[in-house]
């Protein structure tokens, strides 16, 4: 007999959906929306439903794997945790725990995946990854200007009299605020979309404005020029909040409104319009995150959220420079769960360049690396390098439920659960503040253990396992227990499925910033502090044609690498019939090159190469290419053979989209 039952969505998302799940028999057979989540309301996207298909694969790991002789042979637990453990003794005796490096990435957003790090304090502090390929370059940007990154909640649209998508496709990203621009755009709402390809999004806007790939920063720049010119800005909130617009007003002053143009290749008279439109308040502004993955990633964002602020938009219903909203995660006690001061050493390589690092490190060597929530041979930018680094150290250690193209490398591969073999709670920091919570509905198919049950016994082994010897309820418990105060408790959220969690949905309205001023700050303290150069520039990206001509004449197209519509990165391509990388080209490629839908093409820069079926973008920028990412190399893949491992201009972020190729037909 089938029953349904309420459930979550773990992926790393924007919108963080509630389910319901049909079981049958002891198996899942069905993931639908639940219609009383109070944001999703019953509908979900692709990626979610497909958890049912990840669940139930024939392909799924089913026993530890150990690789003997360049083949992988099953061994018992006992064996696998027995042997990892006294390699980890072994070199926390004679190295030091940081030639251990923890490689992780997000795959899951349950609060009791975070356990992992407690695990690794409690052994004396391993190497730990910095920064976020993903959105770090934004985080770090907004934390300098606001003091941290905060988004208004999802209900404050409807109060915006002009919304901006800058660079955000939330048709294909974030499906619930997509209906709810379509609800604002009927209450009478006008919405612009800034983007370099014409998507989704963009068909159900006012109007589109086309961006040359990575000038959104000096679009801004432009915008907020004519701002001035125009007497519009809002010398209140100016004067009164904020620090550092003099410098602002003298970086405007180098550069003429011609000359932005020739270089984002957007018309004078759409940054004035823009310009009204920003002073036609309030204003709300959407950012993607594209656009932060370039090297000037960070002053990009900051630009923007200069934009914002001096047009009077910040700390008002309808308004908001929405890029992230930390308040969510900053809800839970993680110094509970993670144990932060039980480590006794610490080394930090960014998440970007950690191939770089490992391949470099000596005092002491990488000598193991246990990766969770990520494949990094597919996700992590410069493949080759990525795979001669994790090559190269004596154990590479993986936790998934499949053989991934980084679990084709290990030594050892432990197989684990999906949502719906374990209990845990799942948030999004991304879009809506509501946590959700995710019983346990199936046992997990042959020996696939959960992270919470490896790291616990695995502590066993190594003398610290009184430290993990705690419930499930125990444990959120623990992490939900700074939310008491405000009423919220984990029985509460098991009866309910979901909780509001308490954050301002208006962000700073009482002007009140987290900066070291307490103001709105355009030259940011803090970004001195750290050595960095405080003041907003006008920077451009690395490879582009105004700053590396030679470069831009040798590989003349800029190559985004894009979100794929039904996979979240890489975790489900290998589940989908019939694939294939699928290189996407403005149609002034296609005339050039005398290309044709489906013709196989080369794509190649000095990093390496990867070849695919063109498909010919409707609208686009001239001289742009798209190849989604998460491909794996067994279909094709993975796109981040031709990107660089560069850090953004704040260090925190990567650079991904800042990447130019070339391309031919062939065959």
């Amino acid at each position: 007999m089938a029953t349904v039952h309420h459930s979550a969505c773990p992926l790393n998302c924007w919108d963080s959906c509630g389910f319901k799940v049909t079981i049958e028999d002891g198996k899942v057979t069905k993931v639908d929306g639940d219609e009383n989540h109070p944001i999703t309301q019953g509908k979900i996207c692709g990626r979610g439903r497909m958890l049912e298909t990840r669940t139930n694969a024939p392909n799924r790991l089913l026993t530890p794997l150990k690789k003997v002789n360049g083949e992988f042979i099953s061994i018992t637990w006992e064996q696998a945790l027995s042997e990892i453990a006294n390699k980890l003794s072994e070199i926390k005796e004679k190295y030091n725990t940081t030639a251990v490096l923890h490689s992780h990435d997000y795959a899951n957003g349950g609060l009791l995946k975070n356990l992992d790090q407690r695990f690794f304090n409690l052994y004396g502090g391993v190497t730990e990854l910095t920064g976020s390929i993903c959105w770090g370059a934004g985080i770090e940007a907004q934390s300098w200007d606001f003091g941290d990154a905060y988004s208004h909640a999802p209900g404050d649209v409807a109060n915006s009299k002009n919304i901006i998508i800058w660079g955000r496709n939330v048709a294909r990203t974030n499906m619930h605020f997509f209906q709810a621009l379509q609800d604002a755009k009927r209450q009478g709402s006008r919405i612009y979309v800034i983007d370099p390809i014409y998507n989704a999004t963009a068909k159900m806007a006012h109007q589109y404005v086309s961006v040359k790939p990575g000038m959104d920063g000096l679009l801004a720049a432009g915008i907020m020029k004519e701002l001035l010119r125009l007497e519009l800005h809002d010398h209140s909130f100016i004067d009164q909040y904020t620090i550092g617009f003099q410098d602002v007003w003298e970086l405007l002053q180098s550069i003429s409104l011609e000359e932005i143009s020739e270089m984002t290749e957007v018309p004078v008279d759409i940054m004035t319009e823009l310009a009204r439109v920003y002073a036609d308040k309030p204003t709300s502004t959407y950012l993607g995150l594209g656009m932060q993955r370039y090297e000037n990633g960070g002053n990009t964002i900051r630009l923007i959220d200069a934009l914002v602020a001096a047009s009077g938009n910040i700390g008002i219903a309808g308004g908001g420079a929405n890029y992230a909203n930390r308040q969510v995660g900053q809800s839970f006690h993680y110094d509970a769960l993670t144990l932060p001061h039980k480590k006794n050493s610490s080394r930090q390589f960014t998440m970007m360049r950690q191939a770089e690092e490992i391949l470099k490190a000596n005092e002491p060597p990488v000598k193991m690396i246990i990766v969770t929530c990520g494949n990094p041979l597919t996700q992590v930018p410069d493949t080759k390098k990525v795979e001669e680094a994790f090559s190269s150290v004596d154990t590479l250690v993986v936790i998934d439920q499949f053989m991934t193209d980084t679990a084709k490398l290990a030594d050892y591969v432990l197989p684990t659960t999906t949502v719906f073999e374990e209990e845990d709670i799942y948030f999004s920091s991304m879009y809506h503040h509501y946590v959700n919570y995710g019983p346990k509905l199936v046992d997990p198919p042959g020996e696939a253990k959960s992270d919470l049950w490896i790291w616990s016994e695995l502590a066993a082994k190594l003398g610290f396992g009184d430290k993990f010897h705690y419930s499930i309820d125990q444990w959120l418990e623990m992490g939900m227990s700074t939310l008491q105060e405000h009423g919220i408790t984990w029985e509460k959220l098991k009866k309910s499925n979901h909780l509001e969690l308490p954050v301002d949905p208006i962000p700073w309205k009482d002007f009140q910033f987290q900066t070291e001023s307490g103001k709105y700050e355009f030259t940011s303290t803090a970004a001195m502090k750290k050595g960095f150069e405080g003041k907003l520039t006008l920077a451009l990206p690395k490879e582009s044609k105004w700053s590396n001509p030679a470069l831009a004449k040798q590989y003349p197209y800029t190559l985004l690498t894009i979100h794929p519509l039904r996979s979240n990165h890489s975790q489900h391509v290998h589940l989908l019939p019939n694939q294939k990388v699928k290189v996407e080209v403005a149609k002034n490629i296609a005339e050039q090159l005398g290309l044709e839908n489906n013709d196989l093409v080369r794509v190649w820069n000095d990093r390496g190469e990867i070849s695919g079926a063109v498909q010919i973008l409707k609208q686009a920028h001239p001289n742009t290419v798209n190849i989604d990412e998460g491909i794996w190399g067994e279909f094709g893949g993975p796109v981040n053979l031709l990107t660089s491992s560069r850090e953004s201009d704040n260090g925190l972020g990567s650079t991904l989209y800042d990447c130019l190729v070339n391309l031919e037909k062939i065959g």
